[in-house]
């Protein structure tokens, strides 16, 4: 065992650590050092967004102890940089296993501090937590997920005081912060119990109310209140809100799936609680058919993401993709606010770098900003922020299954989105369009943009090291052609550098630096390359498009547009 970790293994043994911790170690110790080795090797890292790892005992491991040194580091940042001020946060979690202990860690250890802790009653969606913070006019907060990734893990998100996830200079700082916790002993884990005050209800209430005021068209839901909805929670918090918001807009056929109705930790019907999996989504897909329903949605153990099944132009059942939900939405929003007449000149949009450019092209055609931002919603809501006063947000996507309407809150939101995607089918059922139908001629009048997303995955300590020699093999050495068609331009976001390959002209990429390549073609194709900031992988997004004159002609376009990103994974050596 390398004498780093060895010492590290030693410090939790013999410092200021429970004995169950201790005994796990030990075990950990007798049968499986490689685990053991894993759970030291190195300090779980505060990354711009919080914690996620794995849960159980050591350095690199979701537990007790490093959630406490987040916190106290996080609670020093607070208190260094907004002084003598009483300082207010909430604590939210999820349906994770140890999700309601970690919770209750983070509230004692802010409170120890004496910090006020407005903590919930119990699991609660991440998006209620960031409508908390605006709402009860806080100076940050915590939530307790791990999202989408799978049962063994849990996370550790923190907010700022405008409900949107930490950025510069407040994510640094924090981090500096937290790694200044250098042990155990530093931390404050109890002391200031009365510093703690139980929310639920009222707050319940209040985001309801404003998910309410969301809707644009409640004459239509009226019409069409008897719109044939399924919706599962895949185990997580949506349950606590979803219905709730269904019924408030007025919606009164809603059949929850009742396989994946109870949040459980275990996520026992399912692989990943992800709702971009087919697999996750299958329970949901097989009783909207029995259903003969209008519309599947589907969200993540912390409510943040949703995806949602329509019928095709077959009747088949079929799962869309996060950027064709957020084109479907986006477009609805643009159209129903224009038909209205609540449109303002100053409206905008805002989505990823790696989300469809269909949505700029739809914004374009109906003069409204759209910008592109980093991946993240904290950047969306940084942006926001920035815009505030002089631009007016209406709504934002990206393509990984996240939807934020309004801005009442600064994160991804799939409580809303739910309602919001429900009133948009109810909408196109009203004049008698399927919402697949709707999709084909949005192909039709903007381009048919298509996306598909490939992660590979790379585990442990050998991983990240391939990950990152795979980055800088394609940036050392660019491809000059993928797939027969010239590479146009490169754009490194981490040298914050755009290059012209064909003219050797560069420019200033003003975006944050960030670890995303991206290949433009000749023939309109895009390819970005991301290590996740989140789990133990690398993505490539693939955006290819064409156009489409007709919907009889849509089927064959669909087949090319398909066979031609799997041309380009196939000449990548991705497969």
């Amino acid at each position: 065992m390398d004498a780093a970790v060895k010492q590290k293994v030693d410090t939790w043994l013999n410092g200021n650590y429970d004995k169950e911790t201790k005994n796990e170690i030990k075990k950990l110790q007798s049968s499986k050092e490689t685990e053991l080795i894993e759970s030291f090797y190195q300090n779980l890292e505060f990354g711009t967004g919080g914690l996620r790892g794995l849960m159980g005992v050591g350095t690199n491991r979701m537990n007790k102890y490093t959630i406490g040194m987040a916190t106290q580091g996080f609670a020093n940042y607070l208190k260094k940089t907004l002084g003598d001020v009483e300082i207010k946060v909430a604590i939210a979690h999820d349906s994770r296993n140890n999700s309601r202990f970690f919770a209750e860690t983070t509230a004692n250890v802010f409170a120890a501090n004496g910090i006020k802790v407005f903590l919930f009653e119990a699991l609660r969606p991440t998006p209620e937590l960031s409508f908390t913070i605006r709402h009860l006019k806080l100076n940050g907060g915590v939530v307790i997920t791990a999202s989408h990734n799978p049962k063994e893990y849990n996370g550790y998100k923190a907010y700022w005081n405008d409900g949107g996830q930490l950025v510069p200079p407040h994510d640094k700082n924090v981090i500096k912060e937290v790694e200044a916790i250098k042990s155990v002993d530093d931390v404050k884990f109890s002391g200031g119990e009365s510093n703690i005050t139980i929310i639920g209800k009222d707050i319940d209430e209040a985001y309801i109310k404003m998910v309410k005021s969301l809707s644009v068209y409640p004459d239509v839901i009226q019409k069409q209140h008897d719109l044939k909805i399924v919706y599962t929670p895949i185990h997580g918090t949506g349950i606590t809100l979803v219905p709730k918001v269904l019924k408030e807009f007025g919606f009164d056929n809603v059949t929850v799936v009742e396989e994946q109705e109870t949040p459980d930790g275990n996520f026992p019907t399912v692989v990943y609680p992800n709702p971009e999996e087919s697999e996750t989504m299958s329970i949901g897909l097989k009783k909207a058919a029995e259903l003969d329903a209008d519309i599947l949605l589907g969200t993540d153990p912390d409510a943040d993401r949703v995806g949602i099944g329509i019928k095709n132009h077959k009747g088949q059942w079929v799962l869309m993709n996060g950027n064709q939900t957020a084109v479907l939405a986006i477009s609805y929003m643009l159209e129903a606010r224009k038909a209205k007449g609540i449109a303002q000149a100053n409206d905008m949009v805002i989505k990823t770098i790696v989300t469809t450019y269909m949505i700029d092209a739809i914004a374009e055609k109906n003069n409204v900003a759209c910008y592109n931002v980093l991946t993240g919603f904290k950047w969306i809501a940084e942006l926001i922020k920035e815009k505030e006063g002089k631009e007016n947000y209406i709504i934002g996507g990206e393509e990984s299954f996240g939807l934020m309407v309004g801005d009442k809150l600064r994160d991804k939101d799939a409580v809303s989105a739910v309602a919001f995607l429900c009133e948009m089918a109810a909408y196109e059922k009203n004049k008698g369009v399927s919402l697949y139908d709707k999709l084909i001629d949005l192909y039709i009048q903007y381009g048919f943009f298509y996306e598909e997303l490939i992660s590979i995955t790379k585990k442990g300590m050998r991983g990240q090291e391939e990950i990152a020699e795979m980055m800088k093999a394609y940036r050392d050495n660019p491809p000059t052609t993928i797939n027969n068609s010239p590479v146009v331009e490169l754009l490194d976001y981490q040298t914050q550098e755009g290059k012209n390959l064909k003219t050797g002209n560069s420019w200033k990429i003003d975006l944050p630096k960030s670890n995303v390549l991206q290949f433009k073609l000749e023939d309109g194709s895009k390819i970005s390359a991301r290590p996740s900031g989140t789990e133990p992988k690398i993505k490539f997004y693939f955006s290819v498009r064409t156009t489409l004159k007709n919907k009889e002609a849509f089927d064959d376009a669909l087949a090319s547009q398909k066979q031609k990103i799997q041309d380009i994974i196939v000449d990548m050596k991705l497969k």
